[in-house]
């Protein structure tokens, strides 16, 4: 039986930058054990929202609850793990090294030549990372974020970019880290990974939630891409 007690918790969370209002009163929770698609056009707020959830950013009012604590802290950063959309600082470090790296800052971090042959990314080891192709780019962001064994992991985008073959395989990782217990909130635009992936669905717009529901709940009349359409505006504003 599942923790009812959400791994992540958004209630009614309020950021400006100047005149422009990211996000409006988002409120949404994630729990172990589930994979939680969020889905919204560019500039609805997604990033904003887990840079809110992983310290970065402050909001003005509402309250976030991640891992039993506050965005940020120590406990926060050891058993949340974050999936970046572009990893520009990592340009000259190789993708083995870098997982090294990542590995040397966890207490009990995946064995890091294992994890490179779960994402198929083994035969790169001593291959820079801007040398990497985008899709092998996006799997060594993928093995970052899970390097240290999170309970909670924000996965923006993951299969962008990559071949059927990878995103499928990428699908296979995401299945097992729900079947592990782990809490997997994932950001994605593609309705069919979100449909096949996701336990629930929050969908946003203009920095707040506008429709959430299980897969089944939300496409029992039509379908998801046309609740999303429904739902949303262009930009998200």
């Amino acid at each position: 039986m599942l923790d009812q007690t959400p791994l992540l918790s958004l209630d009614d969370v309020h950021l400006r930058f100047g005149d422009t209002r990211a996000l409006a009163g988002l409120t949404l929770s994630a729990h172990a054990g589930q994979v939680t698609a969020v889905l919204g056009p560019n500039g609805a707020g997604k990033t904003t929202m887990v840079r809110c959830c992983t310290g970065l950013y402050q909001p003005d009012s509402g309250s976030i609850t991640i891992v039993g604590g506050a965005p940020g802290t120590a406990r926060a950063q050891a058993e949340v793990g974050v999936m970046p959309q572009s990893a520009g600082t990592w340009n000259a470090i190789r993708a083995r090294e870098l997982l090294v790296h990542l590995a040397g800052m966890h207490t009990n971090p995946q064995p890091v030549d294992e994890l490179m042959d779960l994402l198929g990314i083994s035969h790169v080891a001593n291959t820079a990372y801007r040398r990497l192709s985008g899709g092998q780019q996006q799997s060594l962001n993928l093995a970052a974020a899970l390097i240290g064994r999170p309970r909670l992991v924000f996965l923006d985008e993951p299969t962008a970019g990559l071949d059927p073959h990878v995103r499928r395989q990428v699908w296979q990782v995401i299945g097992s880290l729900r079947d592990a217990g782990v809490g997997v909130v994932l950001s994605t635009h593609l309705m069919d990974e979100a449909e096949a992936l996701a336990d629930q669905v929050w969908i946003m717009n203009a920095g707040r939630v506008t429709a959430s529901g299980t897969v089944a709940e939300l496409t029992a009349t039509q379908s998801l891409e046309e609740v999303f359409l429904s739902t949303t505006t262009p930009g998200g504003q």
